[in-house]
Parts: structure tokens; sequence; C-alpha cells
């Protein structure tokens, strides 16, 4: 269907293939991408799968719910374009889209 490029903090890339309807937290997980911990499975209750979403791709990805700004409130590096991503269902529209990661995770 198309990729999603997740960017570690120490600008190490993984270029990842993407199914749509799935979230981006499976994504990252079934390619073995580190720092995404998940630790919650998707259940928006833990924190550990924060990313932050290029600017230009943000009105994409959509905007947080409140449960989930009350998670990314708990995080020291939330960003204005943070999101858990257990909640960002991929779409088609998400083909390129570039996300970074926190050098820490809650």
């Amino acid at each position: 269907m198309g990729s999603i490029t997740f960017i570690e903090h120490d600008g190490n890339r993984h270029e990842v293939d993407i199914e749509e309807g799935s979230s981006l937290m499976q994504a990252a997980l079934d390619n073995s991408v580190p720092g995404v911990d998940a630790d919650c499975g998707g259940e928006c209750a833990c924190g550990t799968c924060h990313v932050i979403v290029d600017k230009k791709w943000a009105s994409v990805a959509g905007i947080a719910t409140e449960v989930e700004n009350q998670m990314l409130d708990m995080t020291p590096e939330k960003a204005a374009t943070s999101r858990l991503s257990c909640q960002v269902k991929v779409t088609e529209a998400m083909d390129g889209m570039v996300v970074r990661l926190p050098e820490f995770q809650m």
C-alpha cells in the first residue's frame, strides 16, 4: 500500500510498509522499530508509543482525543504534533508520512 518513515531520536531511519486500517503502533511493532514500546498493547493507557508527526503530515494523522492528550501531557517530550501511535489509524493518504520518535518513552 505504501510506507511511513520512523526516525529515531538519534537520526536512524526506518521505512516500513503500511497496511490500511492498522495503527502506526502496529506498523512499528511489525517492523521491529526501536523506541515504540507499546506496553499496553494499543489501549491508550500507557503512553509508550509516543510519536511526533512531521508538521506537514499532522492533518493527515488527525487530532488527538481528550484521553490521548491526557496521556501525552505526562511526557516531557510532548510536541504540538505528538500522537500516541496506537491511536493513529493508517490510511492510503499516509504514504510517505514521516514520524519522529522521542528519546524516551514514559
